[in-house]
């Protein structure tokens, strides 16, 4: 891929638009990325696996978001204690069941990464919101979709805007909260950051208001925000994982937690989550070169590394190539600690889909 920078950046915009229009997306995208080599790690297995994404033979299933109610809400008619949702980056958004049934699909468009939050009154009623990296042409930026925790009958995912941007190509996005800020973090597949908060005005409408921006530096993707210590995690795909403070005020400053190192960290460096369990609370990546999940301890001064994790064959096949993941703590439906999801470059039973692992599984696999 070219690197767009000043006025070279400006120069290419147009003829690299006019590409996207052609060939839907410019990333090159293929399966089999972690089809190969897979390296040492705790195994674990998954306990369930959603149906393939419609989008046959071509690397399309690519990032999850999970979300547990405390209460049964109704999605499209059916009754379910929260969601997955998981983009199909050919094509649109999918909402699963933590049983692994589709509950809805919206065919968006080139949606990438995926992420939810709590916290925003639309229209007087309190509301989830999802965002999406857009690389749909014409739509370039952040879509916005809207979820009624106290809706019925054919209540589903909806959506609601966008967030316009400057960034060709809309990559890793996540949310994060701040006191009672909800902020969107968008990163550019050229290594951009972009940083909003989100609200709603008098109309219910969607308003973005940019408070960062900043370079990584090259490719970027995953990214994950944990609150209790203000922090945003970023993975440079050829470099590693970096730490930077919520806060924009912070700006570019950010410390490197982990290089790309044989062993621990294998590029390419994908998706992030963090998931809290008790006291403790932990972040998770894809190491995508050798198909392994690193995790490090995240609640203390600084990251410790504890070790990484292999989903190997059990009930359904085992993981390779993992883009996004995903992860949410506590009672989550069927699952009491926490879950985990991750997407499988590689299915046996189809094309690419999304794989469920209990995070108990996880935490005795490697002795957390």
């Amino acid at each position: 891929m070219p690197t767009f920078r000043s006025a070279a950046r400006l120069a290419a915009a147009a003829s690299m638009m006019a590409l996207l229009a052609a060939c839907a997306t410019y990333e090159v995208d293929f399966q089999g990325e972690g089809e190969g080599f897979v390296g040492e790690g705790a195994p674990v297995m998954a306990v369930l696996e959603t149906p393939s994404v419609g989008t046959v033979g071509d690397d399309a299933a690519d990032d999850p978001a999970v979300w547990a109610s405390a209460s049964p809400v109704t999605v499209m008619g059916q009754s379910t204690p929260g969601f997955v949702a998981g983009t199909d980056k050919k094509s649109g958004l999918y909402i699963y069941g933590f049983d692994g049934r589709i509950l809805q699909f919206m065919p968006e468009g080139l949606l990438n990464n995926v992420d939810l939050v709590q916290g925003l009154t639309v229209g007087g009623k309190p509301q989830l919101v999802l965002g999406a990296s857009d690389r749909t042409p014409g739509k370039t930026g952040v879509a916005l979709y809207l979820f009624d925790p106290a809706g019925t009958g054919d209540n589903g995912v909806r959506y609601w805007g966008s967030i316009k941007t400057d960034v060709i190509e809309p990559y890793g996005f996540c949310f994060g909260k701040r006191g009672d800020e909800i902020h969107a973090v968008l990163v550019g597949h050229e290594g951009e950051l972009r940083q909003f908060v989100l609200t709603a005005d008098a109309a219910g409408a969607p308003v973005a208001r940019e408070v960062r921006r900043a370079e990584i530096g090259t490719i970027s993707e995953g990214c994950a925000v944990d609150e209790a210590t203000n922090a945003l995690y970023i993975a440079e795909e050829n470099v590693g994982v970096w730490r930077y403070g919520l806060d924009p005020a912070s700006g570019a400053a950010r410390t490197l937690v982990q290089p790309i190192a044989p062993g621990v960290l294998v590029a390419d460096a994908e998706g992030l989550t963090t998931i809290t369990d008790g006291d403790r609370r932990y972040l998770i990546g894809s190491s995508q070169g050798d198909s392994t999940f690193p995790v490090w301890r995240i609640d203390g001064a600084a990251p410790e590394y504890k070790g990484r994790f292999v989903v190997v064959d059990g009930v359904v096949d085992g993981v390779t190539g993992t883009d996004g993941l995903a992860a949410a703590s506590g009672q989550v439906g069927p699952f009491p600690a926490g879950l985990v999801v991750v997407q499988d470059d590689v299915n046996d039973t189809g094309t690419q889909n999304f794989k469920y692992v209990d995070w108990r599984d996880i935490r005795a696999a490697l002795g957390l």
